[in-house]
C-alpha cells in the first residue's frame, strides 16, 4: 500500500490509508477519510478521474442538523470468478462524541450517542465489465425521523472536469447539453422545470448517464424495489436525484444520487430535505443497490449499453401472432361499426375528422381475413368508398406509358425543387416561424406572453431531416427513369448536404416545433433523423449515414418507458419530447404521447427499413411490439371512464355514448393514469400490427 498517493477530491479529510482495484476498463481508488472508510475515485483506464463516489452513505436526522455519513474502521476483500467484493462495516458518525472534550461541549448535546444507522455496505468490482455494484444494508437503531439517507452519491466530474459535459441524459425527465442546467427554464417555466428529485413514475428508464468528451459514466437502479418498509407501513423506494451541474450541494461537478425518502406523488417530489420527515422504527431496515458503469460515446450511447446489457423488458403476449390478430380484428369491428358514417365515410365526429379514403389497414385486413365476420361488411364500405373516388382516378395514365413515366418524373422534380426552395447555400432548412412554419399560432402567441420558443432562421436536427427524406425518396425514384439521372444527382447531393449540416447534432431536436421549444429533446426529430440517414446510406452506400442511421434511431430509447410502476401499465410509452407545450400548457416530461413513436416506425416500414437489421446489438423487433402493445393498451373503451377532454370539452357527451371506441387518445398522465386529449385514428395501430405480423413470418 503506497500511502504517499494522495487524493484529487478536495472536499474529505485524508486519514493516510488508501487502496485500489483495477480491472482492465475501470479503476477505483478508495481512500479513508479521518473518521473511517471511504470515499472512492473513479477513473478510467486513460487515468481520467471521471467521478467521485462522495461517501458509502450518508443520513441526516430531524433533531441534529449536523449529516452523519456511514463509515468503517476496516474493509475485507472478497473475490470470486465474477468479481472483486469490497464489504465495509458501516456505522454513522457519533457527531456527540466528535464534540465531546472540545469547546463545544459546555454549550451543544444531540440526543444521539450512538450510530443510529449500522449494517454493511458492499462494493463489487466486475472482473468482466466496466461496472460496479453498490449495496447497502444497514438498520436502525433508534426511533427517529430521517431528512434523508443517501446512497450512491456520484459526483461526475469532480476535482477533474468539473461542470464541463458533452450531454447528461435523465430519460422522460431531462436531456441537457453544453452549458445547459437540468432543471433549467431553458425548456419549461417554473414549477415544471424543478425535476432533480421528480415523482418515480416520469423517469422512463432508471439509468442516469453524464458524458464528457468521449466517456460516459451512469448510475443505475431497481426503481420497483423496496429500500425501506415497516410493518405495514408505506414501503419506499430509492429516490433518484440528478443535478447537472451540481446545484444540490453546490458543487463544481455533476450529480447523479439515490436517497430516501421517496416522493409519494407530484405534490412531494424535489424535496432533497424531507418535509415532514420519514418516521423510522428501532431496527427498521433500509437497503439500496445501484450499479455504476462506463462506456466510450456520450450519454445516449450510455442508455444504449444499458439496453443492450439488461434487454427490453416483455409484455403479455408479445410472441405470439394471435396478440395482433385479435386486436386486428377488434380495430376492424370499430371501423365497421362507430368509425364509419355512410354520409362522410370513415372516421369519427371530433373535428370531424372523416374521409371516404380507405385506410391502408381496412384494405388489408379484407385480404388477411377474407373468412372474418367483420369483411362482408368492410367490402361494402370499400365499394362505396371506391365508387366516390372513382372520377378522381378516371383520368389516371397507365403506370407502364413512357409519357406518362416522364411526366410523372417531371413533377417530382418540381416538387423537389419547391422544397429546395427553402434551403439555404449552407445546406440547412431554416425555422420561419411567420412563414412555412405558422401551423398554429401556439408559438405567436407564447413570445407575447413569455418569450420565444424557437427564433426565425435558426436551424435544428428535424428542420433539416424531414425535408431530406422527401429529397432522397424523390431522388432515388428519378434514378430508376431514363433521362433524370442528372436530376437525381443533383436532388440527391443537396439532400446530403442537408443532412451533413446536423453531423455535430447529438440531440434529436426539432419536431414538435409547432407547440415546443425548437431545441428541446424530442421524439420525432429522432425518428426522423434515422430514417433520413438510412436513405442516405442506401443512396450513397457510404458506411458514416447508417452509423448516424443506427445512433438516431437509438435516440429513440430515452423517451421510452422501458420499466412501469407496480399500480399502473406503462410500459412501451413515449414522452413526445422533454419540454412543455407554450411554456405553460402542457407537461411533456408527466405526459405521455403514442403516436409519434407508432408514426416513425411506420414511415421507416413504408421507406423498407429493418432496424433489427441494421442494428442487432437492439432488439428492434420487441421494441416495436411493445409500444404497439401499448398503444393498444390506450385505445378507447367508454364504459372505463378513463378519458376527459381538455380543449374540446363538447366532445364527452358523444365520448360516453361509445362514439369514439376504439380510437386512441393523445395522452397519458403518468401520475393519475388518466388519458386525455384529442382521439386518432387506430389505423396507424393497424398498420404496425401488420408490419410486426410480416417480420415476426420472416424473421
Amino acid at each position: 500500500m503506497d500511502n504517499t498517493v494522495m487524493p484529487r477530491y478536495r472536499k474529505a479529510s485524508y486519514g493516510g490509508e488508501h487502496f485500489e482495484l483495477e480491472n482492465g476498463f475501470v479503476k477505483l481508488v478508495w481512500f479513508k477519510r479521518l473518521s473511517g472508510w471511504g470515499f472512492c475515485e473513479i477513473y478510467n483506464t486513460d487515468g481520467k478521474l471521471l467521478a467521485v463516489l462522495d461517501h458509502l452513505g450518508e443520513v441526516l436526522v430531524r433533531d441534529q442538523e449536523i449529516p452523519m455519513r456511514l463509515e468503517a474502521e476496516t474493509y475485507t476483500l472478497k473475490e470470486s470468478e465474477e468479481s472483486i467484493d469490497i464489504l465495509f462495516e458501516v456505522r454513522s458518525t457519533v457527531v456527540q462524541s466528535l464534540l465531546d472534550g472540545t469547546s463545544f461541549a459546555p454549550w451543544m448535546h444531540y440526543p444521539f450517542t450512538r450510530p443510529v444507522l449500522e449494517g454493511t455496505v458492499t462494493v463489487s468490482l466486475s472482473k468482466n465489465s466496466p461496472e460496479l455494484k453498490y449495496s447497502m444494508r444497514v438498520k436502525a437503531n433508534e426511533n427517529m425521523y430521517l431528512r434523508y439517507l443517501r446512497g450512491p452519491w456520484l459526483k461526475v466530474g469532480c476535482d477533474s472536469f468539473g461542470t464541463e459535459k458533452t450531454d447528461a441524459i435523465f430519460p422522460g425527465i431531462d436531456w441537457v447539453t453544453g452549458r445547459e442546467w437540468s432543471s433549467g427554464n431553458d425548456w419549461f417555466r417554473y414549477p415544471w422545470s424543478e425535476k432533480y428529485a421528480p415523482f418515480v413514475n416520469k423517469v422512463s428508464i432508471p439509468c442516469m448517464a453524464v458524458s464528457h468528451e468521449g466517456d460516459a459514466i451512469a448510475l443505475c437502479w431497481d426503481p420497483g424495489k423496496w429500500a425501506s418498509r415497516w410493518f405495514n407501513y408505506k414501503i419506499h423506494c430509492p429516490q433518484p436525484v440528478f443535478a447537472v451541474p451540481n446545484f444540490i450541494d453546490r458543487d463544481d461537478n455533476s450529480l447523479m444520487g439515490l436517497m430516501l425518502p421517496q416522493a409519494e406523488g407530484l405534490k412531494d417530489e424535489n424535496q432533497i430535505y424531507a418535509e415532514p420527515p420519514m418516521e423510522v422504527h428501532l431496527y427498521e431496515q433500509f437497503r439500496m443497490d445501484a450499479v455504476i458503469f462506463v462506456c466510450k460515446g456520450n450519454s445516449s450511447d450510455a442508455i444504449a449499453q444499458y439496453v443492450k446489457r439488461n434487454g427490453l423488458p416483455e409484455l403479455p403476449g408479445m410472441d405470439d401472432p394471435e396478440t395482433y390478430k385479435d386486436i386486428l380484428k377488434k380495430i376492424a369491428h370499430h371501423f365497421n361499426t362507430n368509425l364509419w358514417d355512410g354520409e362522410k365515410g370513415f372516421g369519427y365526429p371530433q373535428r370531424n375528422a372523416y374521409s371516404f379514403g380507405v385506410p391502408y389497414c381496412v384494405r388489408r385486413f379484407t385480404q388477411a381475413f377474407p373468412d372474418n365476420e367483420e369483411t362482408p361488411g368492410l367490402l361494402e364500405k370499400i365499394r362505396i368508398c371506391d365508387e366516390k373516388n372513382a372520377n378522381k382516378n378516371s383520368h389516371a395514365q397507365v403506370a407502364g406509358d413512357n409519357g406518362a413515366l416522364a411526366e410523372k418524373a417531371r413533377r417530382m422534380v418540381e416538387r423537389a425543387d419547391n422544397i429546395l426552395k427553402d434551403q439555404r447555400i449552407d445546406g440547412t432548412f431554416r425555422f420561419e416561424p411567420n412563414g412555412r412554419h405558422y401551423l398554429k399560432d401556439d408559438f405567436a402567441v407564447a413570445r407575447i406572453f413569455a418569450e420565444p420558443m424557437g427564433l426565425a432562421e435558426d436551424t435544428a436536427l428535424d428542420m433539416n431531416m424531414l425535408p431530406a427524406i422527401s429529397l432522397l425518396g424523390i431522388a432515388s425514384e428519378l434514378r430508376k427513369t431514363a433521362g433524370f439521372e442528372a436530376e437525381a444527382q443533383r436532388i440527391g447531393r443537396l439532400a446530403l448536404k442537408a443532412v451533413d449540416s446536423c453531423d455535430g447534432c447529438i440531440r434529436p431536436e426539432g419536431g414538435d416545433f409547432w407547440e415546443t421549444p425548437l431545441h428541446a429533446a424530442n421524439l420525432l426529430a429522432a425518428g426522423h433523423a434515422a430514417v433520413a440517414c438510412m436513405n442516405a446510406y442506401r443512396f450513397t452506400g457510404e458506411e458514416k449515414y447508417k452509423q448516424k442511421a443506427v445512433y438516431w434511431i437509438r435516440t429513440l430509447l430515452p423517451f421510452t418507458h422501458l420499466w412501469e410502476p407496480a399500480d399502473m401499465p406503462m410500459l412501451y410509452n413515449t414522452k413526445p419530447c422533454l419540454c412543455s407545450s407554450d411554456w405553460y400548457f402542457a407537461n411533456w416530461v408527466r405526459d405521455h404521447v403514442q403516436w409519434e413513436v407508432l408514426a416513425v416506425f411506420a414511415q421507416s416500414t413504408s421507406n423498407g427499413i429493418n432496424w433489427s437489421e441494421l442494428d442487432p446489438e437492439i432488439d428492434w423487433l420487441r421494441f416495436r411490439q411493445g409500444i404497439t402493445l401499448a398503444a393498444a393498451r390506450w385505445m378507447i373503451d367508454h364504459t372505463k371512464e378513463k378519458w376527459m377532454p381538455h380543449n374540446i370539452p363538447e366532445t364527452y357527451d358523444e365520448y360516453a355514448k361509445g362514439v369514439f371506441d376504439g380510437c386512441f387518445p393523445d395522452t397519458h398522465n403518468s401520475a393519475t393514469g388518466n388519458y386525455g386529449g384529442m382521439f386518432i385514428s387506430p389505423a396507424v395501430i393497424a398498420d404496425n400490427l401488420f408490419a410486426i405480423l410480416d417480420l415476426m413470418a420472416h424473421k
